[in-house]
């Protein structure tokens, strides 16, 4: 399985981006997927997950501001931000929950 992110770049707090993240294969529909983020100096932290019923589910820091979502006609996953803050920057990762499938990195910069 490969998964594909992009989406990621440069904006403003207060702006916003949507990261896409598409998968190879064809059960795309049966997975849980995620987007995690590392910051520098930090550990890799979970962000958001949908299953694929499409339940979500966001960390508390994102709440309100990110939305999680899939199309599996197109084999890809979301992450809707809004309102971004400078402590947003990270990488963000997607990743097939559960699993050791990670896609490459994504960079999020927001300049204050």
């Amino acid at each position: 399985v490969q998964l594909q992110a992009s989406g990621g770049g440069l904006v403003q707090a207060g702006g916003s981006l949507r990261l896409s993240c598409a998968a190879s294969g064809r059960t795309f529909s049966t997975y849980n997927m995620g987007w995690f983020r590392q910051a520098p100096g930090k550990e890799r932290e979970f962000v958001a997950a949908i299953s694929r019923n499409s339940g979500t589910r966001h960390a508390e820091s994102v709440k309100g501001r990110f939305a999680i979502s899939r199309d599996n006609a197109k084999n890809t996953v979301y992450l809707q931000m809004n309102s971004l803050k400078p402590e947003d920057a990270a990488v963000y990762y997607c990743n097939i929950y559960g699993t050791k499938y990670w896609g490459q990195e994504t960079q999020v910069t927001v300049s204050s």
